[in-house]
C-alpha cells in the first residue's frame, strides 16, 4: 500500500481479487457492466468554514489530504459509495437484516431479507442489494427477486479467493454439512450487503457451527 501524488490527476486502476477470479475464469465470466465512485478517504471534518483565508480555503486541508493506491481486497474498498438522493432527505439511508449476528448450523439454510430505513421509513431499493458472503467454503449464497442474476448465483469461485458477490432482493445462505472445522467449534465469515439504489450498506458478522449429529 502505498501513496498518489495528489498534485496531479491519476487513474490508478486494477482488477480486486474478484475481478482476477472472474477473468481467469473465460467466457463472459468478467463483463463490466456497471461502475460506481466513492469517497472513502475523505474526511469531512476537516471542512473548516472560519479558514482565516476565507471561502477558497474552507476545504484545503481536504483537497491536501494523500490519495492511497488502489488495493485489490473487494471487501474493504468502496464502503462509502457516492449516490443521488431526494433533495428533501435529511438523513443516510440505513440497512438492517433484523439481526446483529447471523448464525448458521451445519446444512442449515437462513433466508435475509434486508430493508433500507430511510427518515421517510420506506424502503427505497428499487433496483435490490449486492451481497458478498466473504468464504463460500462455510456457505454458499444465492440470490432472488427481481434483482437476482441467475449467472452470479452460478458462479464458483477459483483460486485462492473465496469470496461470493450475487444480487437480489432476499438471499439465502446454504451452510454446507461438510465438516470443515479442524479443531474449531465455530467458523466467523463476513456478510456484506449494500443497497444499489441509496448506497446504504451493512456488515453482519457469521457465525457457523456444527450440527448434533457431526463428528
Amino acid at each position: 500500500m502505498g501513496y498518489l501524488n495528489n498534485q496531479v490527476v491519476t487513474v490508478d486502476a486494477i482488477l480486486t481479487k474478484k475481478g482476477r477470479e472472474l477473468l481467469a475464469q473465460g467466457g463472459n465470466a468478467f463483463n463490466i457492466t456497471q461502475f460506481s465512485l466513492s469517497d472513502d478517504e475523505v474526511d469531512y471534518s476537516l471542512y473548516n468554514p472560519n479558514h482565516p483565508s476565507g471561502s477558497a480555503y474552507y476545504g484545503e486541508a481536504i483537497e491536501n489530504m494523500p490519495v492511497l493506491e488502489a488495493f485489490p481486497n473487494e471487501l474493504q474498498t468502496m464502503k462509502y459509495k457516492l449516490v443521488t438522493l431526494p433533495r428533501s432527505t435529511a438523513v443516510m439511508p440505513t440497512l438492517t437484516v433484523g439481526t446483529n449476528v447471523i448464525q448458521l448450523v451445519t446444512g442449515e439454510s437462513q433466508l435475509i431479507s434486508p430493508q433500507t430505513q430511510t427518515f421517510e421509513g420506506t424502503n427505497a431499493e428499487s433496483n435490490g442489494y449486492t451481497a458478498t458472503f466473504s468464504n463460500i467454503t462455510y456457505a454458499n449464497i444465492i440470490g432472488a427477486g427481481a434483482a437476482s442474476n441467475n449467472t452470479l448465483n452460478a458462479q464458483q469461485t477459483l483460486g485462492t479467493n473465496v469470496s461470493k458477490t450475487v444480487t437480489g432482493n432476499t438471499f439465502t445462505l446454504n451452510a454446507t454439512a461438510i465438516n470443515v472445522f479442524g479443531t474449531a467449534t465455530v467458523l466467523y465469515a463476513t456478510l456484506t450487503l449494500v443497497g444499489r439504489s441509496t448506497g446504504a450498506r451493512l456488515q453482519v458478522p457469521v457465525e457457523l457451527r456444527k450440527s448434533a449429529g457431526m463428528q
